[in-house]
């Protein structure tokens, strides 16, 4: 790994302290940072480069997956100074170049510099073309820029926003984070088929009947209620969350992949989904919004209660729809997807059902579909669904079988992320292509909610969503899993 420079935007925030800091350590404990590393963190609060290590301290005796280890934690956090920054002062701008370059020269790294934008989405352009107008970015190393998510609002602000940033920073120096592809059991779905002939087996066209992806959250829109009652949760999970799943999932191979087969496979899948029609939105997409319910015995209020939500605010808490890839492979197979604020359970999970073509007469009763069960959060794991028969009273029942790593030893998503972002290994982020046709499949969606043209149905708190969302697959013969 190169030496470099680690420029961190916000490096007071939330993120920084819950994911960023963590992530860091735990790549620094196994070996995989570079020899020589200096990370600037930039922020307005006037903090002392001994409040900066104590806020680092607290975030990986917080967050980390590891017990923080005293005797290597100060050669750690030597790699850390703070430096008060105004993104919108072009003096603060002049003063970090000439703090980068100092770090470069003392430590002698070379013109590496990797900026991560842990901003709110509005700094993201301006910091970019002012990092650019002061010369910090004009490097006789190479650059590279992580930015987050939201990657823009909807179709004509992303593909202005990345017009924006290519005009500093090069397609393949931009990291575009969605941090579901950091997730190793997402991750291995890239793998999973090709070394084991007995999923592969089963992987077949001819047997799959549905794919459902589901990513539920038991939490309210909590302390996020001003981002969150602009974005919603279509906004919020499917146009990146749940698409990119569904890429991954989708992503059928027999032989392995380079970096930039899978680019262009993910691609080739998102343009072959079939775009939803105006008049064909209601039936195929359902949006909801939480009421006051109860979860673990306790009263929920509802999203319109919660702190900084609008009194009479339309925005959508739930989102499931039905999706088709007009593909050779997946033609025929809807894809089912859902995610929701304040449901049952939390969980991220991919199901493969297939085809139940047992015979009632022969001697099958109770006989189930047989599910292939991919579990992401909060347990990886992947099991099977299969009918073993009861003797008690001569009928098949479900059984399950499951499979699962040592999870005290993997890796956090921003581990991941991090460590392919200083190696300059693209191949978990979301590459424009990938981002604009995405928008480009929610945009008709967007348009139809700004015109409240699809009902927005309230379903309880502590629930498993609207009723309507099981319908949309009681509609094919089908029901979520």
């Amino acid at each position: 790994m190169d030496d470099m420079t680690f420029v961190l935007f916000g490096a007071s925030g939330d993120l920084a302290k819950r994911k960023i800091y963590p992530a860091l350590y735990n790549l620094y404990i196994e070996g995989k940072m570079p020899n020589s590393l200096s990370v600037v963190g930039l922020g307005r609060r006037p903090y002392t480069q001994e409040d900066f290590h104590n806020i680092i301290k607290e975030s990986l005796e917080s967050f980390s997956r590891r017990d923080v280890d005293e005797s290597n934690l100060d050669e750690f956090l030597a790699s850390f100074r703070y430096f008060i920054f105004d993104a919108m002062k072009n003096e603060s701008y002049q003063g970090l170049k000439a703090f980068i370059e100092e770090r470069e020269s003392e430590l002698s790294i070379p013109e590496n510099r990797l900026f991560y934008l842990s901003v709110a989405p509005k700094l993201i352009e301006p910091i970019a073309a002012s990092l650019h107008e002061n010369g910090i970015t004009d490097t006789s190393g190479w650059k590279r820029l992580i930015v987050e998510k939201p990657f823009g609002s909807d179709l004509h602000s992303a593909r202005h926003l990345n017009a924006e940033l290519t005009k500093v920073f090069q397609e393949e120096e931009i990291f575009r984070i969605d941090h579901y592809l950091g997730k190793p059991m997402v991750q291995n779905l890239e793998s999973l088929i090709r070394p084991n002939p007995i999923l592969k087996a089963l992987w077949s066209h001819e047997q799959i009947a549905n794919v459902q992806i589901t990513a539920s959250e038991t939490v309210g829109v909590g302390t996020r209620a001003g981002y969150y009652d602009k974005a919603g949760a279509i906004r919020d999970m499917v146009q990146n969350h749940l698409l990119q799943l569904v890429m991954m999932t989708a992503l059928h191979h027999p032989a392995k992949l380079t970096p930039k087969q899978i680019e262009e496979k993910k691609k080739a899948i998102m343009e072959s989904l079939r775009p939803v029609e105006e008049e064909e939105i209601s039936k195929h997409v359902v949006r909801g919004q939480y009421e006051a319910g109860e979860m673990n015995a306790e009263p929920i209020p509802g999203y319109l209660e919660e702190d900084g939500v609008e009194e009479n605010s339309n925005n959508d808490t739930y989102f499931a729809a039905r999706l088709y890839i007009d593909n050779d492979y997946w033609k025929g197979i809807p894809f089912y997807i859902r995610t929701g604020k304040r449901l049952e359970k939390k969980s991220t999970r991919i199901i493969i059902e297939f085809k139940n073509e047992v015979d009632a007469d022969e001697d099958a009763a109770g006989a189930v579909s047989n599910l292939l069960m991919i579990e992401i959060n909060p347990n990886e794991s992947v099991g099977l669904r299969i009918n073993l028969k009861d003797d008690s009273n001569e009928k098949f029942e479900p059984a399950y079988i499951n499979f699962s790593k040592n999870l005290d030893a993997q890796p956090e998503a921003y581990e991941n992320l991090l460590n392919d972002a200083m190696l300059g290994h693209s191949t978990y982020f979301a590459h424009w292509s990938e981002v604009e046709l995405s928008w480009k499949w929610v945009q008709p969606i967007l348009e139809a909610f700004e015109n409240d043209a699809l009902p927005l149905h309230g379903y309880q708190a502590g629930s498993e969503g609207p009723e309507a969302a099981e319908k949309l697959l009681n509609e094919d013969g089908y029901t979520w899993w």
